[in-house]
Formats: structure tokens, C-alpha cells, sequence
């Protein structure tokens, strides 16, 4: 092969490498953050009850602790699995009651669609919600 068309072939190779590299970089760079609005009632604390801000990716939000809920939202995220799933049907669950408290979780996590509901109803539930600590707050119980 001739000088001039090796030269213009990886000229154009490496035009559409930087394309492709700054196309995904914007993309990247343009994504919203993780964004999570989560509502919490009758967790025995009036100071974790209400509506609160979670984003990630940077964090912030008004959440009580940003940082340490995203940080746990990370180790909660594995590839090919939702972390918000609920408990699964007709599991085998103690029956035991964690108190009234309550929890709604919406928004965009990894890129998805997030709207999850929490409960402390028995065992099961109980042990959904305390695996999100401290995304959802401690409750103190019955």
C-alpha cells in the first residue's frame, strides 16, 4: 500500500476514535446523577420522618447523611440485579412486627427507574429496610 492512503487510513481511524471517545465522554458528562427522593413516616424519630433529597455522584440532596447512603447504595449495586426489589412472594419470613414506620422511595438509580416501597411488617421486611441503613433511617421499633 502505497504512503498517502496507510497515512489517510489511520488519519481517519483516529478521527473517528476521538469522535466516538468524545461522544461518550459527553454523554457521560451529560447524565443526570442519581437521584432519589425518599419519604419516611412513624420511624419513632420525628427528625428522620419526612421527604428527603438523595443524589449521587457527586452526593448531596438534603438526606441525612448523603455520603454514607450513596456509599452504601454503591456496595447495594450489583450488575443484573435491582437493589429496590421487593421481598420476594410467599417467602419463608418470622413474624415479627418492626413498628408502623414507613418508606417510598422514587427517582433514577444506576440509569433506572426507582419506585420501591419499605415496611417493617415481619422478618423479611425488617431485614429489606435495615440492609438500606442508613439510606432509610433506624426506626425504634413497636
Amino acid at each position: 500500500m502505497p504512503r498517502f492512503p496507510r497515512l489517510a487510513l489511520a488519519l481517519a481511524l483516529a478521527a473517528l476514535s476521538t469522535c466516538s471517545t468524545a461522544s461518550v465522554a459527553a454523554a457521560a458528562a451529560s447524565a443526570p446523577p442519581d437521584h432519589l427522593t425518599l419519604t419516611v413516616t412513624d420511624s419513632g424519630d420525628p427528625a428522620a420522618d419526612g421527604t428527603f433529597v438523595l443524589t449521587c455522584h457527586p452526593a448531596g440532596g438534603t438526606h441525612p447523611a448523603p455520603q454514607a447512603a450513596c456509599d452504601r447504595l454503591d456496595e447495594l449495586t450489583t450488575w443484573g440485579t435491582d437493589p429496590f426489589a421487593p421481598v420476594p412472594p410467599d417467602p419463608m419470613c418470622t413474624m415479627q412486627y418492626g413498628g408502623p414506620a414507613t418508606a417510598h422511595v422514587t427517582g433514577t438509580w444506576a440509569g433506572r427507574p426507582v419506585d420501591a416501597s419499605f415496611r417493617r411488617t415481619d422478618g423479611c421486611e425488617i431485614a429489606r429496610w435495615d440492609d438500606f441503613a442508613p439510606v432509610l433511617p433506624t426506626t425504634t421499633g413497636a
